[in-house]
């Protein structure tokens, strides 16, 4: 999520800065489940100055591969908020940040030893966008960009694609439809040329999409549909091209966590850090992992790592596979 569209989001929370309920479960997260605020909500500072638990673990089965994506929001800052912590106790194959914000590498990001590929993506905007990916096992081939896009040059930052023998492996920052949707007509074009590109890809071998994909599908992946309707991220034209990328074509692709969660509720993978909103639970889910419809009997499980907050205002998902 860019910092417009973070700006866009924050100006309707900041009228729901009082609660009177802070709902933290799936049985009274809906939008519905809260109420307004009677008189002026005092003003709430934004709050960054946060890092994620240092006690975590994650099971990671034999024989599995563990695949991970996290929007970082700025990559320097997440690393002295704790990134280090989680990469290490999630230990995946393959981990693909967005949103790093940097245009050079960062040293020391990850262990080397385990980490011995690794690819970055950046933007020709200082401090924008940035994409990165480390994986322990050897792809037959890198690209960078989307070839499909009218204006490839300007996408390196956003999408990088690793072919492995069996699938291809697509880690993507998508972009926003900008404050005010200044940039929908462009979103809209980056969906069709992004539509294209998959499908391509997919003819040849199946398809593992990643990463920060900037839309909420449907009513019950953020907290306040009713009153999101015209925020970049929810409005009907972008939903509208993600069920098309997912159902509209020969073969189809699967959003994964909905898949494995057909009805949870107030499971969301982006919180603002203004106004408390991941103690109130008012997030957005705008991360997933979709597959080619054909391999779906290769995933163990989709989740998110709601736990994992602090270090950036979104939290991991991750990917569980029997193979590569």
């Amino acid at each position: 999520m860019s910092k417009r569209q973070k700006n866009t989001i924050e100006k309707y929370l900041k009228s729901e800065v009082k609660e009177k309920n802070t709902h933290g479960n799936e049985s009274d997260s809906s939008p519905e489940s809260s109420t307004r605020p009677t008189k002026k909500a005092k003003k709430d500072e934004t709050n960054t100055n946060t890092k994620i638990p240092e006690n975590l673990f994650f099971e990671k089965r034999e024989g599995t591969v563990k695949l991970a994506s996290w929007n970082v929001s700025g990559l320097n800052a997440a690393l002295k908020k704790g990134f280090k912590t989680y990469v290490e106790a999630e230990d995946p194959d393959i981990l693909c940040i967005q949103e790093t914000k940097v245009n050079k590498e960062v040293k020391d990001v990850v262990d080397f030893k385990k980490y011995q590929y690794r690819w970055w993506g950046f933007d020709d905007k200082k401090g924008y966008a940035g994409i990165a990916v480390f994986s322990k096992f050897e792809p037959i081939s890198t690209s960078f960009g989307l070839p499909t896009h009218p204006d490839p040059e300007t996408t390196k930052g956003r999408i990088i694609t690793l072919e492995f023998e069996s699938l291809y492996y697509v880690a993507c920052y998508v972009p926003n439809a900008g404050d005010k949707l200044v940039r929908l007509k462009e979103k809209v074009i980056w969906d069709e040329v992004m539509e294209k590109y998959l499908r391509q890809l997919d003819e040849k071998k199946p398809v593992i999409w990643a990463g920060d994909l900037n839309v909420a599908h449907k009513p019950i992946d953020l907290a306040r549909p009713d009153t999101n309707q015209k925020t970049p991220g929810f409005t009907s034209e972008e939903r509208e091209d993600f069920e098309r990328i997912l159902n509209g074509g020969n073969s189809k692709f699967i959003d994964t966590w909905r898949h494995f969660h057909p009805d949870t509720k107030g499971q969301y993978t982006y919180f603002s850090y203004r106004f408390k909103c991941y103690s109130k639970n008012i997030g957005w889910r705008l991360d997933y992992h979709v597959v080619s419809e054909r391999i779906l009997d290769k995933v163990i499980e989709s989740e998110i790592r709601s736990n994992v907050y602090g270090a950036s205002d979104h939290v991991p998902i991750v990917l569980v596979l029997k193979e590569l």
